[in-house]
């Protein structure tokens, strides 16, 4: 079974916009000091840029501007697989300030929601901390893809 879901690239200053979660799911609840991108889920039959819209604001309360796509990531798992896509978000500074209690999912899912050094912050997938970020936004270079196998 294949779980295909959406996360948003917010830089801000150098620094990327990254949620932690409570330990509501099994992934989260694993244990350790990492971070990961705010989105979720493609519902079925919702389009990519509707399910990344939906996502930010249930986690964040601030509706995105969604950029072009950058990277494609996709998790091969014995039972089954995911396939994210990861967009720039044009409008990191709306993010700066978020109260969670103003969300729809965000006191239930996320302890923490801030702009962090993804060179210095564990962030999955690990592959945010190794690219310059910028440089992708910026530049015309084609998306970028990644798999890892499990």
């Amino acid at each position: 079974m294949r779980r295909v879901s959406v996360r948003g690239i917010a830089l801000h200053e150098g620094k990327l916009l990254c949620v932690k979660l409570k330990p509501y799911n099994k992934m989260a609840a694993s244990g350790g000091d990492w971070r990961c991108l705010p989105g979720g889920t493609v519902e079925e039959g919702e389009s990519l840029n509707v399910a990344l819209m939906r996502e930010m604001y249930e986690e964040t309360g601030v509706s995105p501007e969604i950029g072009k796509l950058l990277y494609v990531h996709q998790f091969l798992f014995e039972e089954s697989d995911q396939l994210e896509f990861f967009f720039h978000i044009a409008n990191p500074g709306d993010y700066l300030e978020i109260d969670l209690e103003n969300t729809t999912h965000g006191l239930h899912e996320i302890e923490s929601i801030d702009f962090v050094d993804p060179k210095e912050t564990f962030i999955l997938p690990i592959f945010l901390s190794q690219e310059t970020l910028k440089n992708q936004i910026e530049s015309n270079a084609p998306v970028k893809i990644f798999s890892f196998a499990k």
